[in-house]
């Protein structure tokens, strides 16, 4: 059921995008801002409490519906499946941006370019140079298909329409509160620290997963090179992981310094080869899209040996 499900998901997400900024994330953010509201005085405790309460509690009650349905009537179990993997999973949700990066690069449209990039990253870059543009909208790309596309999948296959809600929701409110983590704000003192902890334990494997699907599907000796040399220099550790494998499957480096005016921290140099431009751009896009389809192989593999066995 996981293969038909994710590749109908993926049809529907294709012809009708899911408005996400509109119908998820901004009813998201004021849940988010509430319980900070109600619940935050600075105490580990309060954001275990808050965390269960946006992320745990929904994932249970969708699994529970999920499975009473899938008892009761599998075929409505099956459209609630389609429904909970087109909102949690979704190429829209960002390809658009990397796709309008690409071409305006192509048609020397560099102002343009970094118009986009800072739309899509939320930050000024209207210094970069079109070789900084490249390798950044590249990193972006290599985590945003993991976060919105492969680790959903991986979620929904393995435990089913509470994995994938359970992963994306922990995604989102691990970022949220840790970006509103300093004094300033209501997410002060260890409140943000569980929802921390607990999205990288949820990410473990399915980081994994797509990085090693990275590796199969590109260049496999650099990638795995890459990933055990270079990503554990990286300040987010599974976006470290992404980037890195990712870098070393299509052979370019990314990571480095870029100019004056983006606050990115540390940026150690990850992959091997040349610097990004737009070509290695597309090289991007055909390694999303064979990552891809090697899950869904692996998919229809698994739906295979059960109907042998």
């Amino acid at each position: 059921m996981s293969l038909f499900v994710a590749v109908i998901a993926l049809i529907i997400e294709q012809f009708r995008p899911l408005a996400a900024a509109r119908w998820v994330d901004a009813p998201l953010a004021g849940l988010a801002e509430f319980l900070e509201s109600r619940l935050n005085d600075g105490q580990y405790r309060q954001g275990v409490i808050a965390w269960c309460l946006a992320v745990a509690l929904p994932a249970a009650v969708v699994q529970g519906i999920y499975l009473a349905l899938l008892w009761l009537q599998p075929f409505l179990a099956l459209l609630f499946g389609i429904a909970v993997l087109y909102v949690t999973m979704g190429f829209r949700q960002f390809s658009h941006f990397f796709t309008d990066i690409h071409l305006a690069l192509r048609m020397g449209e560099l102002d343009h370019a970094r118009a986009l990039l800072g739309q899509w990253r939320g930050s000024v870059a209207d210094r970069l140079s079109s070789n900084e543009i490249a390798r950044l909208s590249i990193e972006q790309a290599l985590v945003a298909s993991h976060r919105h596309v492969y680790a959903p999948l991986a979620c929904f296959a393995l435990i089913g329409p509470g994995g994938a809600l359970l992963y994306r929701l922990a995604a989102f409110f691990a970022a949220c509160w840790s970006m509103r983590s300093d004094p300033a704000t209501l997410a002060v003192g260890r409140f943000s620290e569980f929802s921390r902890h607990a999205f990288a334990i949820i990410d473990w494997l399915p980081v994994r997963l797509s990085a090693a699907g990275f590796a199969v599907v590109g260049d496999f000796e650099d990638a795995v090179f890459c990933w055990r040399t270079q990503a554990s220099g990286w300040p987010d550790a599974s976006a470290g992981i992404l980037i890195a494998s990712g870098a070393g499957a299509i052979g370019v480096r990314l990571g480095q310094p870029v100019r004056e005016g983006l606050d990115l921290g540390d940026r150690p140099e990850l992959g091997l080869g040349e610097e990004a431009d737009a070509d290695y751009m597309q090289s991007t896009i055909g390694l999303v899209w064979r990552t891809l389809l090697l899950g869904l192989m692996v998919l229809a593999l698994v739906w295979v040996s059960s109907w042998v066995g």
